[in-house]
């Protein structure tokens, strides 16, 4: 096992090099948000492995933004996660971002489908997690994704899926203790601008989103760079451990 380091960044680090001699591997890495944390982390030293269900689609975005390597995967298989880490000999920031918007109401929807949120989500860290094993660095991080749904589930067919992204964040804080000093934390992101909410509403996205921006703080949606950057904050920041981190430009609050 790697030895427990209690060394901290030095102060006089620049943000370009904050991440040297990191791997980061980042599962859901190859669009939204997972993309753009990869960039910004390669941007301060990281050396970046995204993980997608796609392989032409991961190839592509490893080699467009000259990120270090690339794996398939489909999360809601062991033996898929086993292969894509198979030669990874350490990492030191895994980024838990893969799963699709599970939505369909408790009493219609097909069982098996609605089992995909958990399946996605918690079984899926779990098997990663388990698999890295001893590979994980001591001194490194977990970073999950849940959603504003866990906080305020909708009557649409999301009870499954915020029901889902709560328990990332009730697994967090048990895992935060249970891996420690691996730090365990999530990123609660509510509407940010990305490829899987068109996918989600299809034709009904623009009227969807116009009626949403008229009731949000902000008034527009988040950018997936600034969710990026939130990924990035809980994997410097050495003080974050079991925390959720919301980025949803206040609309917990309307």
């Amino acid at each position: 096992m790697n030895e427990v380091s209690t060394s901290q960044p030095s102060l006089r680090s620049t943000n370009n090099d904050v991440l040297s001699g990191q791997t980061v591997v980042i599962f859901g890495g190859t669009s939204g948000i997972g993309l753009s944390t990869a960039i910004q982390a390669k941007a301060i030293g990281a050396k970046v492995i995204v993980v997608g269900n796609d392989a032409g689609r991961a190839e592509r975005a490893a080699l467009d933004n000259q990120l270090d390597g690339w794996r398939s995967a489909d999360v809601t298989e062991l033996e898929t996660i086993s292969a894509a880490l198979a030669d990874i000999q350490q990492v030191d920031h895994l980024v838990l971002l893969a799963g699709t918007f599970v939505a369909g109401t408790v009493m219609e929807a097909d069982v098996g489908y609605l089992r995909r949120a958990f399946e996605e989500r918690i079984w899926a860290a779990i098997h990663t997690i388990r698999t890295l094993g001893d590979r994980m660095s001591k001194d490194g991080s977990i970073t999950f994704i849940s959603g504003s749904l866990a906080e305020r589930p909708n009557a649409y067919g999301t009870a499954v899926l915020a029901a889902a992204s709560a328990a990332m964040e009730a697994l967090a804080r048990g895992l935060a203790l249970e891996l420690a000093p691996i730090r365990v934390n999530t990123l609660s992101p509510g509407p940010i601008n990305t490829p899987i909410l068109a996918k989600a509403l299809g034709d009904s996205r623009d009227g969807y989103v116009a009626a949403l921006e008229e009731r949000l703080p902000l008034h527009r949606l988040g950018s997936a760079h600034e969710a990026g950057s939130a990924v990035l904050f809980l994997i410097t920041n050495h003080n974050m451990n079991g925390a959720t981190l919301n980025i949803d430009g206040g609309v917990r609050l309307v």
